[in-house]
């Protein structure tokens, strides 16, 4: 497997090392000798990582000419259009049937190229609309970390691209060859959930209007209590049908709807910060049982509640 990975100015070096240390280990491991790696740009030389840092002994674009996977690490933040240099170099190397892989920003160059062709693709959650425009509508999907269609793949935000290349070994070269691969750089073989539970969701859908903003403060006090519809009408001081008409025109969105997100956010908020079993989280949110709270978190964050807590939960919470 020959591998050509691209690099240019002010890349991180994290993103950069990602697949060289995976693929690195592959090799240094013994699981696949005829394994090579090279770093390619659109000119021979050296790059300057982000961090300040030169690196010499870089191919130009002819490395990638006969290499069976080409990768694209990263891209740049300001996600500038695709250079020429390197799209000729990743369209001739899809037709010639090499695989081409785009790990975080770098799902930006596979669409840049044409590759999706109305294909899924993910990568970091904070740019995901913009990778949908760029790519002529091909679906974003934040419930994974990477998404192989075979001739192309792509990754979410950062950490993943350890987990696509990781999945890249295991397709390759096997379960049991990923496994050690894994074991060695001590990372998880294989990660559940995708990246929606890190998804930074901000409170939004503020009300305009007084009367409204001022029902939704005291919703967001009351999650646990009974929300009806009516009831909330009847606090307003307002008919059933005048509280939704003005909660729709104030927020845009249904006090169902947004009770909902608020309950969600809280169970993640108090999932984080205490040590209160599900049942009494979901009582707490106003969500009703664990059952109820489970679904309703794998299908927003997709993970379960307990898997959340262990990867974020405060550890100094009483």
């Amino acid at each position: 497997m020959r591998i050509a990975v691209y690099t240019f100015d002010d890349i991180t070096m994290f993103h950069l090392a990602a697949p060289l240390i995976v693929f690195g280990e592959v090799t240094r491991l013994g699981l696949a000798p005829g394994w090579t790696t090279k770093l390619w740009s659109n000119r021979p030389g050296s790059i300057r990582t982000s961090e300040g840092y030169a690196i010499g002994g870089i191919a130009g674009p002819d490395a990638a000419a006969s290499a069976d996977m080409v990768i694209v690490p990263s891209w740049h933040l300001s996600l500038r259009p695709l250079d020429k240099v390197v799209e000729n170099v990743l369209i001739q190397a899809h037709s010639r049937g090499a695989v081409v892989v785009g790990l975080c920003l770098g799902a930006f160059a596979i669409a840049d190229a044409g590759l999706l062709d109305g294909r899924p693709a993910v990568t970091h959650w904070s740019v995901m609309p913009e990778l949908a425009e760029r790519s002529g509508g091909s679906p974003v999907d934040s419930s994974v970390l990477y998404i192989d269609h075979g001739d192309v793949v792509t990754s979410a935000g950062t950490v993943s691209s350890i987990d696509a290349c990781l999945h890249l070994v295991r397709a390759h070269l096997g379960v049991s060859a990923a496994t050690r691969v894994a074991r060695q750089l001590v990372v998880a073989p294989h990660r559940e959930g995708g990246q929606a539970q890190y998804i930074e969701r901000p409170l939004g859908n503020q009300a305009t209007d007084t009367t409204i903003a001022e029902m939704q403060e005291w919703i967001l006090a009351h999650l646990s209590a009974d929300l009806a519809v009516d009831r909330l009408a009847e606090r307003a001081r307002m008919s059933r049908r005048s509280f939704l008409r003005h909660f729709k025109m104030s927020t845009g969105t249904t006090p169902a709807r947004w009770i909902a997100d608020r309950r969600i956010q809280e169970s993640r908020n108090l999932l984080e910060s205490t040590d209160w079993s599900i049942d009494v989280v979901a009582a707490a949110c106003g969500i009703g049982s664990a059952v109820t709270l489970r679904q309703r978190f794998a299908s927003t964050f997709g993970t379960s509640p307990s898997q959340y807590r262990r990867q974020f939960a405060n550890r100094g919470s009483a």
